[in-house]
């Protein structure tokens, strides 16, 4: 992965074949939501890579990949991916949608607090609050998963995982087109929240965060 600080990898344009083609087939609207994102400048504990989006999803996507990188440990990562129909979508209330996929690796007593699901939706909600965005149709999950080590690998010590996954229409400017950097940013906040890094902001310094772990890799 590069540095995020609103460069990104050229390894990919993360654009289907489809959205890559000039002439009226690719809507502007999207094109201009795709290069805010690519404008966005985040955190420098943030490494993102543009990768392949889903095929089946909407029209046109476009999607990243993320990780809050300490040293050589990635203390959380993620996947967001941008979905756009121009007709519109009955669930999604408009023509824009995100959706993400974040993880990371908790302290076994984090992980036993009984309100941590709620928490962490909290996080969510709250990142994109922070920075005054307006969405709607917010839905998703949190779930928490424990590993525990037997035999050859009895040596390490037990894991639990918190994984978001998460989906919400950015509402539109009178263009059209949805503030995806904005989005995009607050993304990254929940990301280094959840890996356990203090806010960047120092009016945000009572927010709640996890201690630091080394988190998964996005498969």
């Amino acid at each position: 992965m590069a540095p995020a600080q609103g460069q990104f990898s050229d390894h990919s344009d993360g654009v289907d074949s489809e959205d890559r083609a000039e002439g009226p087939s690719v809507p502007p609207a999207f094109l201009a939501a795709v290069d805010a994102l690519r404008s966005a400048r985040l955190r420098p504990e943030l490494e993102v890579e543009v990768t392949r989006p889903p095929q089946r999803l909407a029209p046109h996507a476009y999607a990243m990949e993320a990780a809050v990188v300490d040293g050589e440990d990635d203390l959380a990562d993620g996947r967001l991916v941008l979905l756009h129909d121009p007709s519109g979508h009955d669930a999604w209330q408009g023509a824009f949608r995100l959706v993400t996929l974040v993880r990371a690796e908790l302290e076994p007593e984090m992980a036993a607090d009984p309100l941590l699901p709620e928490v962490c939706w909290s996080w969510l909600t709250g990142a994109l609050d922070a920075r005054g965005l307006s969405y709607g149709e917010a839905g998703g999950t949190v779930t928490r998963a424990g590993s525990h080590y037997f035999g050859a690998l009895s040596t390490r010590r037990p894991a639990t995982q918190i994984e978001i996954r998460a989906s919400w229409t950015p509402r539109e400017s009178r263009g059209g087109v949805p503030d995806t950097a904005s989005h995009l940013m607050a993304w990254g906040d929940l990301l280094c929240q959840i890996a356990g890094l203090p806010p960047s902001d120092p009016a945000d310094a009572a927010v709640v965060t996890l201690p630091q772990r080394r988190g998964p890799q996005v498969s």
